[in-house]
């Protein structure tokens, strides 16, 4: 590496020396007070937060000091020049089928976690369409998408020169071929651990209140029940997602309120499980001891209900992480990072119950 190398790091300067480290009281810190504290080049500094490290050696540690200098020096990128010079907003969309959905509010955690990490702001939209989605691809309002949970009817045709990475997907997408980086959650080994629990507490007969919607994530929570459910006595009821408990309780009375109701369901977000909670409870039905109940998504909620519910963890704040750093990665001129599913994992609380206990 040269002297002339704008990512070459120099040997730390001492904030207090002659140099300055520190910013004059009263002065806006500046790019070249972050460069002296982090002891690195003021092209460095430019470096990492205009996110254009691409070609460029500038190593993680090195991004970790200079991120470090500049939170301790309240220091803020001018994001509009830089933005300019780079003909970007600095602005994602995540679109999410539901914004009022518990689940996507885990995954806008770890997206605007991840999203300052590469100076990026992030836009949520809720009830999106194809048209919508196209518009936002096609204006310069926002330099990337990331699209969770998406229904099939809703994608449509992106151009191909949007950077767009899909979140809980489909990884073939809608042509067969895997054209989108896509992030997936391992839901159907979720699925098939709930059930293996309840067959483990002895019960034959179960429930499942599915989803009638038509994402990707639905089709796979469905066919994993299936797979696993082989050989069982299965009662399935369906319900709408998005008209929330009201929805899951009517459907939950029509499941619980037959003579020969199953003793143990399993649903197929927590929302839905809350709301059986209340049409057990209208029916004089006890949990666990007259019903065992699984969630699946894990929810604040969950912990929260009387009792706590067992429900199947989906990790929504790494989603929205590894979502962000690959979309990141496109904005770079990058190949996003091959990514396997996300693991899941079975959360037991006092929800279940051995049958016939």
């Amino acid at each position: 590496m040269t002297a002339a190398d704008p990512t070459s790091e120099p040997a730390a300067l001492d904030p207090a020396g002659s140099q300055g480290g520190s910013p004059v009281p009263g002065r806006r810190p500046t790019g070249r007070d972050v460069a002296r504290l982090a002891g690195v080049s003021q092209a460095t500094v430019s470096l990492v937060f205009s996110g254009s490290e691409s070609g460029h050696r500038v190593s993680e540690a090195t991004r970790q000091r200079v991120r470090e200098a500049a939170r301790s020096l309240g220091y803020r990128p001018q994001a509009a020049g830089r933005q300019l010079r780079l003909g970007r907003s600095g602005m994602i969309l995540l679109a999410v089928p539901n914004i009022l959905g518990p689940f996507f509010g885990r995954v806008l955690v770890g997206v605007h976690e991840e999203a300052g990490k590469h100076g990026l702001a992030v836009v949520v939209s809720s009830g999106w369409g194809s048209a919508t989605l196209a518009e936002a691809a096609t204006t310069s309002r926002f330099d990337g998408l990331l699209i969770c949970s998406p229904d099939d009817s809703q994608l449509g045709e992106l151009p191909s020169d949007t950077p767009a990475v899909f979140l809980d997907a489909d990884p073939l997408g809608l042509s067969g071929s895997r054209a989108r980086p896509t992030v997936e959650l391992d839901v159907a080994g979720g699925m098939r651990v709930a059930v293996e629990h309840l067959v483990g507490l002895g019960h034959r007969r179960i429930g499942h209140l599915r989803s009638t919607h038509s994402a990707y994530t639905f089709r796979v929570r469905q066919a994993a029940f299936e797979a696993a459910a082989k050989g069982l006595e299965v009662v399935e009821v369906g319900v709408s997602l998005n008209e929330g408990q009201r929805a899951a309780r009517s459907a939950a009375y029509q499941l619980l309120g037959a003579p020969d109701r199953p003793r143990a369901v399993i649903c197929d977000d927590d929302v839905v499980a809350s709301g059986l909670y209340q049409a057990a409870a209208d029916l004089g039905l006890r949990i666990p001891a007259d019903i065992s109940v699984v969630g699946i998504d894990n929810i604040p909620v969950a912990d929260l209900l009387a009792p706590p519910l067992t429900t199947v963890d989906l990790p929504g704040e790494a989603l929205g992480r590894v979502g962000v750093a690959a979309l990141a990665a496109l904005l770079r001129g990058e190949d996003a990072p091959a990514t396997g599913p996300l693991a899941t994992a079975l959360v037991v609380r006092s929800s279940t119950a051995a049958a016939g206990g």
